[in-house]
């Protein structure tokens, strides 16, 4: 059993345990494996393992390892900064995105969306606490980006993501978890169930899992330390 695929399995319980733990619904919470800065190797092996879901943040160097891993069945989700210049090979090459931030970005990507996919998932990445730095929009901006998807049939809206500030403790760290389920449960409708929570990393992901998380956004506990180029997933 490679390094690797022993990682994903410590991590795999880690969330395991905090479902039952939580009284989350057996496999309720799915494991997003941030291969941002790893190798295509890295991921090979991962896949090997079970894993089949990874989010990368730095474009082009996604772009080389979706070219190197075409022969393969991944499902590809973008969690970096969006910028305009890179929105196409966004809606052409990933599956996910969890960090819609602007009406700007969102109509790029439904008109760049090609036919022949099915739409593009997404989240918006909502700002819970004041450290502006790691991004995200408002409660009030959240909403009337969410109004503005009726027109947008090339995107899915599937919920929010968030990437608090680091705290100590598990009940410190639901704090801002917490908000942002709150926040979720604010903004739904028939129309927007908003079922997905993208929230928890390495760290925190327990906390997370306690609050309602749906997806948990894991690098470091499955491919060891990186180079910290951005950290929407650690």
């Amino acid at each position: 059993m490679s390094s690797i695929a022993i990682r994903l399995a410590e991590v795999d319980s880690r969330i395991r345990s905090a479902e039952q733990h939580y009284n989350r619904p057996p496999g309720s919470v799915q494991l997003l494996a941030v291969s941002k800065t790893r190798p295509a190797a890295d991921i090979r092996e991962a896949l090997a393992a079970g894993q089949h879901r990874f989010g990368e943040s730095y474009l082009q160097e996604a772009l080389e390892k979706i070219g190197q891993l075409r022969d393969l069945q991944i499902e590809w989700h973008f969690i970096g900064r969006i910028q305009s210049n890179k929105t196409r090979d966004i809606a052409e090459n990933f599956q996910w995105v969890h960090s819609l931030e602007s009406h700007k970005h969102a109509r790029r990507l439904n008109e760049q969306r090609p036919r022949k996919l099915a739409p593009l998932n997404i989240c918006l990445q909502i700002q819970v606490d004041t450290e502006d730095t790691k991004g995200g929009i408002t409660p009030d901006q959240a909403r009337n980006l969410i109004a503005e998807f009726k027109e947008l049939p090339r995107l899915r809206l599937c919920g929010l993501m968030t990437l608090p500030a680091p705290v100590q403790g598990v009940e410190n760290q639901r704090i801002a978890f917490h908000r942002l389920r709150l926040l979720r449960d604010q903004l739904k409708s028939p129309e927007s169930s908003l079922e997905t929570l993208s929230m928890g990393m390495t760290g925190d992901l327990e906390a997370a899992v306690a609050e309602g998380a749906t997806i948990v956004r894991v690098g470091t506990a499955i491919f060891g330390p990186r180079n910290p180029k951005g950290e929407h997933g650690r």
